[in-house]
């Protein structure tokens, strides 16, 4: 017996959201009625088996419609999550990139302060030793400015005390031979070293000529030089708030029976005077910061006038020579005794003789000498060029005084003292000088 068609076992499953197919209930033909016994029309027959056939063909389509759909879903899915995970992919990226920024960003950040932080460091270690060696530097200065002023102090204190004993112990009149011995006859006084402060200063000069009654110089019997005035005036210098009265006799001495003249406006010593304002600006000018430099106008103006002329001597050589000595301060004078000058050393030979001037080329007796520096060698040299020599040697001794500060006067007392200096050097460059015995 011919059995109809069958369906497959199991048909796919539809998607969700879509109504379920019908199943496909096989019946077979000679079981569908309810009367087995009973034979059908041939029509029904005919019915049945038309129904039968569109059922077997209505089954494959739906399945195959049933997969299409399937089909079609599946790709939507997968279309969706692919890009679902390229935006996420992009996301990702975006972030990563975004990231990299940040801790490249980061890393030039961190390597700038540490650059900074390296030169913070390095200033601050170059500052610590700039100014350590500042400190080391200014503690040296103060050290060695300590010393300076501690033996100042010390030079202040001698000369103070000397000086004391010289006004208490000496008069114009009568001075004490042991505290000056350049006043020593040459008989009696051997020769002396180096150029002290007093034995430059008691050789200031003063007229070989009185202006009124022209009587000339006279030494005392024991051969004494007439400069002590001048030393007291510097110690009125040297010593301020201290009253001193001084009386001197004159220079010259009259003659027996003759009187004093009587004073007129030409002899009389208070002469009148008044400050050159040029010279005294340019004196103020050096004041302010005192040096023994010859570029300030003050010092040109006195080396050109004064300083210059006054060495300016006939053996050019040996001029330059003394002046470099007395600006140094190197220079030494030294008196001759009488009993040594037939008795002529080898070196004094090479130097000249005692009765030739070693500067100006003259022949006359020369009592003094003079030694350059630390050499051995000596040149004899004539009252006239000794002059010359202590009058300059006066001026530089009185501005060396001002640059260390020994000198307390007001700038005028100050700049009389050293036009009189001046003048000075004006009178020995013109040939005056005093006698010697």
């Amino acid at each position: 017996m011919d059995s109809a068609p069958r369906r497959p076992a199991s048909s796919p499953q539809p998607d969700e959201g879509l109504p379920p197919p019908l199943p496909a209930v096989p019946v077979p033909w000679n079981s569908a009625g309810p009367c087995k016994s009973r034979r059908e029309a041939p029509g029904a027959l005919v019915e049945a088996c038309v129904r039968e056939e569109a059922q077997g063909e209505e089954g494959p389509a739906a399945a195959r419609l049933d997969m299409s759909r399937l089909r079609s879903s599946s790709m939507e899915i997968r279309e969706k999550g692919s890009e679902f995970l390229k935006e996420e992919l992009h996301k990702a990226q975006k972030e990563l990139r975004l990231k990299d920024e940040e801790c490249e960003r980061l890393s030039k950040v961190r390597e700038q302060l540490e650059r900074e932080l390296e030169e913070l460091t390095a200033s601050l270690f170059e500052e610590a030793h700039k100014m350590v060696r500042e400190a080391n530097m200014k503690q040296a200065a103060s050290e060695k400015q300590l010393k300076e002023a501690r033996g100042k102090i010390d030079m202040l204190q001698a000369e103070v005390t000397a000086l004391k004993t010289l006004v208490i112990t000496s008069t114009p009149a009568s001075p004490n031979r042991e505290l000056h011995p350049q006043l020593l006859s040459p008989t009696k006084a051997g020769p002396r070293k180096g150029h002290s402060r007093h034995k430059s200063i008691s050789s200031a000069l003063c007229p070989a000529v009185c202006p009124t009654a022209g009587h000339t110089l006279t030494p005392d019997k024991e051969g004494k030089e007439p400069g002590l005035p001048p030393l007291l005036s510097l110690l009125l210098c040297v010593i301020p708030n201290k009253a001193v009265h001084l009386t001197y006799e004159p220079a010259w001495q009259l003659p027996p029976g003759e009187p004093p003249a009587a004073p007129t406006s030409a002899t009389s010593l208070s002469l009148s005077r008044q400050v050159d304002t040029t010279l005294f600006a340019e004196f103020q000018a050096w004041r302010e910061s005192p040096t023994l430099d010859k570029s300030s106008p003050f010092l040109e103006r006195v080396y050109r006038e004064d300083v210059g002329p006054c060495l300016d001597f006939t053996v050019q050589e040996l001029s330059a020579l003394v002046r470099a000595a007395v600006e140094d301060n190197t220079l030494t004078i030294e008196p001759v005794a009488l009993h040594t000058l037939p008795a002529v050393t080898v070196a004094a030979v090479e130097c000249g003789s005692a009765n030739t001037c070693a500067l100006s080329g003259l022949a006359r007796a020369c009592r003094h000498r003079i030694r350059l520096g630390d050499s051995e060698s000596h040149y004899y040299i004539s009252p006239s060029s000794r002059a010359r020599i202590t009058a300059v040697c006066n001026f530089f001794t009185y501005i060396r005084y001002i640059q260390q500060g020994l000198v307390r006067q007001d700038a005028e007392p100050m700049f009389w003292e050293i036009t009189r200096l001046r003048k000075e050097m004006s009178l020995a460059k013109l040939g005056f000088f005093p006698q010697e015995a």
